[in-house]
């Protein structure tokens, strides 16, 4: 269906992606739904967990879903290259989410995101950013990581991010510092 659309062949239907989350059609949709259900996993007392790595964060559906997830009591990471209008360590508002920036030579192109799911843990990669123009005016793909060989690989990923002694942390003011420091 996908390939249909992007050649001109047809026009998918709204919602045909089968396992693929495309915007600007189902995309933004099903992001809003991973969050919530992790919001709803930490109010029932189940593991919620939200980590991604992405190179922009500024889009105003997914930051209040992000806040409110934070406040139901999920853990949030997030590696965000660029820019981030998120404000991470708010009292009473975003104290359970982290943003960790690493800046490099090259521009980051990876994009993943992982959902804890209630112990049912999701991976999926893709090439959306959480931006408007990414979310809601371009036409970009997601998918499910299912082989176990990969989602370990991914973990290993996120991990060694999350975990760099070298990147620099978003403070709740909107400055940065060193976390080595």
């Amino acid at each position: 269906d996908l390939f249909n659309q992007l050649t001109g062949s047809s026009r998918a239907p709204s919602g045909s992606f089968r396992r693929l989350a495309v915007a600007p059609e189902t995309l933004l949709p099903w992001l809003l739904g991973c969050i919530a259900r992790e919001a709803a996993h930490a109010r029932a007392g189940r593991p919620a967990r939200i980590r991604a790595k992405l190179n922009g964060l500024a889009d105003s559906e997914v930051i209040r879903a992000l806040y409110d997830a934070s406040r139901a009591g999920v853990s949030i990471d997030l590696v965000v290259r660029g820019l981030c209008t998120l404000r991470p360590g708010l009292p009473g508002h975003s104290e359970r989410i982290r943003v960790l920036s690493r800046l490099g030579r090259f521009l980051e192109h990876a994009r993943v995101y992982h959902f804890g799911n209630g112990g049912a843990e999701e991976y999926y990669i893709g090439s959306a950013d959480w931006r408007p123009r990414n979310l809601r005016r371009r036409i970009e793909v997601v998918a499910p990581v299912a082989d176990p060989d990969a989602r370990a690989a991914l973990d290993r990923l996120l991990e060694s991010e999350l975990s760099d002694p070298e990147a620099w942390r978003l403070r709740a003011d909107g400055g940065y510092e060193l976390m080595s420091s």
